[in-house]
């Protein structure tokens, strides 16, 4: 089984593999109801969608009349105005069929004029604090992507005391110095506050490049179940992270493997091989 542990300050114990639906966001509502006895097969109890993933919050709105209360359920807005992410939440709770979801996250607010925007007077995180007041959530987070994201998040939470933050988190990513000490500086200050953190990208192993795109994921991802082992092992060393799986259901069943039998961090020389042996390179630099 997958451990559980709390998920920051918000009472919830959550399994440390979070399900990333991202990957629902362009299959059949056959395959989603696959992958939904998936999870509930390796006992995972939070959903982590949004309102851009595609036809994600469509394909988990089925499921929610008889399983909402099996799952802590995070959505988010990618809109930086209070009034289209006030409409983005209302249309996210109706394509999940639910009065409400656990957590409303601002979605990849890393650019710096659409954090001034989505913060500011007016802005997005009105929005959600709006919403937790209505009772249409009840804890508001923010997520990011890119180098910037450390950074960017130390300074939402600077601004407002959100409940939960997301970024990128790999042994690959803190191969960059910089990135490294930005993201250890955020997560001491998240230990501090206790704000639940999700990493993702756990299993980049390149950029695309002009590779021909063989899964939903938008990076070459990891494949052999060795090598996701030591990816998804490497992150729950950190007993701080909760890690989302990847963008791709045909991956899902690999990664709740892996994360079924964690019991140690990978050592760096066995990172440090695949590293060199898969030829790995960061998405994002």
């Amino acid at each position: 089984m997958i451990t559980t542990q709390p998920f920051g300050r918000t009472g919830h114990n959550s399994t440390r593999t979070i399900f990333g639906a991202a990957a629902l966001g362009k299959v059949t509502q056959a395959e989603a109801d696959a992958t939904l006895e998936l999870l509930l097969q390796h006992g995972i109890n939070h959903i982590d969608t949004a309102a851009s993933y595609g036809e994600a919050e469509l394909r988990i709105g089925p499921w929610m009349k008889e399983h909402r209360k099996n799952f802590f359920l995070a959505t988010k807005t990618g809109e930086r105005t209070k009034q289209k992410a006030r409409e983005q939440i209302h249309k996210s709770l109706e394509r999940l069929r639910v009065d409400s979801v656990d957590l409303i996250q601002l979605h990849a607010l890393t650019d710096e004029s659409e954090w001034e925007m989505a913060m500011g007077a007016d802005g997005a995180l009105e929005a959600a604090i709006e919403a937790r007041e209505q009772g249409l959530t009840r804890f508001i987070g923010v997520t990011g992507h890119g180098v910037v994201a450390p950074t960017m998040h130390k300074k939402s939470l600077e601004r407002f005391d959100f409940d939960s933050i997301l970024f990128p988190y790999s042994y690959l990513m803190m191969q960059n110095p910089q990135y490294a000490a930005d993201t250890e500086a955020l997560l001491t200050l998240c230990k501090s506050r206790d704000v639940a953190v999700q990493t993702i990208k756990a299993l980049v192993r390149a950029p695309w490049g002009e590779k021909q795109h063989h899964r939903a994921t938008w990076y070459e991802p990891l494949e052999d179940q060795k090598d996701i082992d030591n990816a998804v092992h490497w992150v729950l060393g950190n007993d701080q992270v909760f890690l989302n799986t990847a963008g791709d259901i045909h991956l899902l069943p690999k990664v709740l493997d892996a994360a079924s039998r964690f019991k140690a961090r990978p050592t760096n020389e066995k990172m440090q091989v695949d590293l060199k042996q898969l030829e790995m390179s960061p998405l994002f630099v």
